[in-house]
C-alpha cells in the first residue's frame, strides 16, 4: 500500500458534513462494512470513518481499517463526486486485507451506479 496521504479538502471534517450524509444517505453494505454515500455539488469526493470502539476495540484493528479505507478511496475518489462515510461491520476484524480492500471496491462501484441515478 502507499504512503500518500489524503488532502484535507478530501475529508469530511466536520460533525454537520456527517449529519448530511446520515439524513440523506445511500447505503451499501455487507459483512465487513456499511457504506453511506450522499452526492455533493464539489468537484471532489470527500471521505468520513466511524469506526467505534464498540464495534472495534483495538486502536491497532481501527487503524488498520482507516489505512486500507483510506488507500481505497484514494484509489477511486477521481470517479465521482460524493461524500461518504465508512462505518465498521461484524466480520471486519475476521477479514483479511485483501478481503476488505476488494469489498470497499464493490462498495464503490454499487454507490457509484446508485447515486448516478441523483
Amino acid at each position: 500500500m502507499s504512503l500518500v496521504c489524503l488532502p484535507k479538502h478530501a475529508k469530511l471534517l466536520k460533525a454537520s458534513d456527517y449529519n448530511q450524509v446520515f439524513d440523506k444517505a445511500v447505503r451499501s453494505s455487507d459483512r465487513y462494512f456499511t457504506v453511506l454515500a450522499r452526492p455533493n455539488n464539489l468537484q471532489r469526493a470527500r471521505l468520513g470513518m466511524a469506526f467505534t470502539k464498540k464495534r472495534v476495540k483495538l486502536a491497532v484493528a481501527r487503524n488498520r481499517l482507516k489505512r486500507i479505507s483510506r488507500e481505497s478511496f484514494r484509489l477511486t475518489q477521481d470517479k465521482f463526486s460524493a461524500d461518504y462515510v465508512i462505518l465498521a461491520g461484524t466480520q471486519c476484524l475476521k477479514a483479511t486485507n485483501q478481503q476488505l480492500f476488494h469489498s470497499l471496491e464493490q462498495h464503490w462501484q454499487q454507490l457509484y451506479k446508485k447515486c448516478a441515478k441523483f
